[in-house]
């Protein structure tokens, strides 16, 4: 049929003649192909072989060769390329990555699935299905079809309300296609299914145009449909032209009485009275027309195939009366809320309620919210995916993000992991109620120990004072009134000279009591032993000894100390990840093992004292300490044995102050159970505190 029409118009007028010119009079200057592109191809065939120009407005046609086979052929649309760019640049702006797809069963129809799967697939938008929809060249065919095809079909729109099936459905084709189609949608009453809530998506070809048969047939399945078209420039003239519009002068021109009959349902072959009363309402029906004069373009991206600011879907009318036959609803700004009313450059744009269903949630599964992130399923495509929450110090901030990200060191995650929140600098300070307590415990220890030194100045020659070496006595109690106040340098904002002193002065500090302590055990076990007869240890027994042990047992810690500052010396540090939500600004101490030398040497001082306290804690002799020295011994073992694994499972201030309590508690031990029992006589038994009273008791 089309090579008789295209031959017949190269042919003379009212006769046909193929390959001949008899009427020079009417020369063909260039055919208009139709918008079906087998119609126009075909055309090209004969126009070809007579040099005649065409033009063709319909789809593109991607002829291999065409430049060389049709070199007179001229497409009036660009390539669908950048159409198919265009749907998916549409699709990630609406967040529809779960759709369905359907093509015409033909070349056309390959040559889209086969470039449109991957295009998709790379931009990570997945299809449910692919539907064929055969190419109708007749009616028996049409009817044949829908019978025999109708059901396969039925059960791919019926299961709209499922979950995971698509609310999206972009279809390639042409406007045969489409009145298949509408064949489908038209007989899913007889079937008993819901009507379809879909939102499709056409390219520029598609024509929603309705034949005689179907113009009464319901169009709400393709209300809020988005269709591209092609960029073009209002037509001046054309809308006036509509309203002035006459069927009966167009004198020689069947086709607009024809279509005038068709689309208004009236008939031309009546009187001239109802000729003139049919005119009147079809008259009236076009003065409810309204025509939206605004100018640009339908959904529309640029040649990178990026979505430009705004878009509008064109070539459709509005009616008045809210029905939507083929509806222009202009510039929409793609950032502006979904609403019945939009005002753009001051023009008042009104929504068709149907319009709701622009915005659909298309997507195989519930969108991850934020504090998970998409978790690949198993044998499923990319868009089907399970939520798993983020993993410990990780968020996600956004919905369907790919992978949780990690917090940056110095914040951490909210109770949701949606955010990330500053973490708070961590010390043990002196603001806090801890810090103000364990100061004031230090202080008021110390004073406690200066009232006792100041005890032990005042009585220095009564015989409890000077009995097992007053010098040692003074040094014990200086020692202890230093190692209190080292307990202060925990306190406090850590810094470089902080932390160096630190470890070191309370090591030497309580190694310095520590020998005492021992030189006084010594020197008691000495002593009674030189009180034998014959004994050689008397020699020994004097203050160059205790001071001998003194000396060297706080040299070799202070030794330890300095070798601890030379190699690994402590610093100050922030652990960003101990304690969640805290940076614990903390002093590193360079070398665990120097600490654990320095905290080693102690213990084997202690335990050696109390050693030797406990076997001459028995001594008849009332000057003897030992007894008091082991107890002292005892609390500061198992002090400092406790203070190990309380160490080591504490964190940050409360790490500094599970070590000032342990400084604390084994000084307070020392002091009370070796000078308190002195003190009470000094002070309150004063009676008993004098030479022949002791050698009475002794005796």
């Amino acid at each position: 049929m089309t090579y008789k029409a295209t031959l017949s118009l190269l042919s003379t007028r009212d006769r046909f003649v193929p390959n001949f010119k008899c009427d020079y009079q009417n020369n063909l200057i260039a055919l208009i192909g139709g918008c079906i592109s087998e119609i126009s191809s075909n055309m090209a065939i004969i126009s070809a072989t007579h040099k005649i120009p065409q033009l063709t407005y319909g789809s593109f046609l991607p002829l291999q060769g065409a430049q060389s086979l049709f070199p007179f052929l001229y497409q009036m649309v660009p390539n669908e390329a950048y159409q198919h760019m265009g749907v998916v640049r549409l699709l990630q702006h609406f967040g529809w990555t779960w759709i369905g797809l359907g093509a015409v069963d033909d070349d056309r129809g390959d040559r889209f699935l086969q470039t449109m799967m991957p295009l998709l697939s790379i931009h990570g938008i997945c299809y449910a299905f692919i539907i064929r929809i055969p190419k109708w060249n007749y009616v028996d065919e049409m009817i044949e079809f829908a019978l025999q095809h109708f059901e396969t079909y039925a059960k791919i729109f019926e299961r709209k309300s499922s979950k995971g099936n698509p609310s999206v459905f972009f279809i390639y084709g042409e406007p045969p296609s489409f009145q298949v189609l509408r064949m489908l949608l038209f007989s899913a009453p007889l079937f008993s299914l819901p009507p379809l809530n879909k939102v499709w998506i056409v390219t520029s070809h598609w024509d929603f145009a309705s034949h005689s048969v179907q113009k009464n047939w319901d169009m709400q399945a393709f209300h809020g449909s988005l269709s591209f078209t092609v960029h073009s420039s209002r037509l001046l003239g054309f809308h006036k032209f509509i309203h002035k519009l006459r069927p009966l002068w167009a004198k020689g021109d069947g086709f607009i009485q024809c279509f005038w009959e068709q689309a208004f349902s009236c008939s031309f072959k009546l009187s001239k009275g109802q000729q003139e009363e049919e005119n009147k309402k079809v008259h009236s029906f076009l003065r409810h027309i309204t025509f939206n004069n605004s100018v640009g373009d339908s959904v529309h991206f640029d040649d990178n195939g990026e979505l430009v600011a705004c878009f509008d879907v064109t070539n459709w009318l509005i009616f008045t009366n809210g029905s939507l036959v083929r509806a222009k609803v202009g510039r929409l700004d793609s950032h502006a809320p979904l609403g019945k009313e939009l005002r753009i450059n001051d023009d008042q744009i009104l929504w068709h309620p149907s319009f709701n269903q622009v915005l659909p949630i298309s997507v195989c599964n519930d969108n991850c919210q934020p504090g998970y992130s998409r978790k690949k399923k198993e044998g499923e495509k990319i868009c089907c995916y399970d939520c798993a929450p983020c993993a410990e110090g990780m968020i996600s901030k956004q919905k369907d993000m790919d992978a949780c990200v990690k917090c940056p060191e110095d914040q951490y995650p909210n109770m949701d992991q949606t955010q990330c929140i500053p973490k708070v600098v961590s010390y043990l300070s002196y603001k806090e109620t801890l810090g103000i307590t364990l100061a004031i415990l230090a202080i008021s220890f110390s004073f406690i120990t200066t009232f006792i030194l100041g005890i032990f100045v005042k009585h220095k020659d009564t015989p409890i004072v000077k009995a097992n070496n007053r010098t040692l006595t003074y040094i014990l109690l200086i020692a202890l009134l230093l190692c209190f106040l080292c307990s202060l340098l925990f306190i406090g904002q850590p810094g470089t000279v902080i932390c160096l002193l630190r470890q070191t002065a309370f090591g030497i500090m309580f190694s310095v009591a520590l020998s005492s302590t021992l030189a006084k055990t010594i020197t008691v076990v000495l002593a009674f032993m030189a009180t034998q007869p014959g004994s050689r240890i008397r020699k020994w027994v004097g203050k160059r000894m205790a001071n001998s042990i003194v000396l060297s047992g706080s040299f070799l810690q202070a030794g330890i100390c300095s070798l601890w500052l030379c190699t690994f010396p402590p610093f100050p540090d922030m652990d960003m990840h101990s304690v969640t939500g805290e940076m614990l600004l903390e002093c590193n101490e360079g070398s665990a093992i120097m600490f654990y030398c320095v905290l080693g040497y102690m213990g084997s001082l202690a335990i050696v004292s109390f050693i030797l306290a406990f076997l001459a804690r028995k001594l008849p002799d009332s000057f003897n300490e030992a007894k008091f020295i082991t107890f002292s011994m005892l609390v500061f073992c198992s002090v400092w044995l406790t203070f190990v694994p309380t160490y080591l499972s504490t964190k940050g201030k409360y790490m500094v102050a599970v070590e000032i309590f342990s400084i604390l508690a084994s000084n307070a031990g020392l002091l009370g159970c070796i000078f308190f029992p002195k003190c009470y006589i000094i002070v309150l038994r004063p009676e008993l505190n004098k030479r022949e009273q002791l050698i009475r008791q002794t005796k």
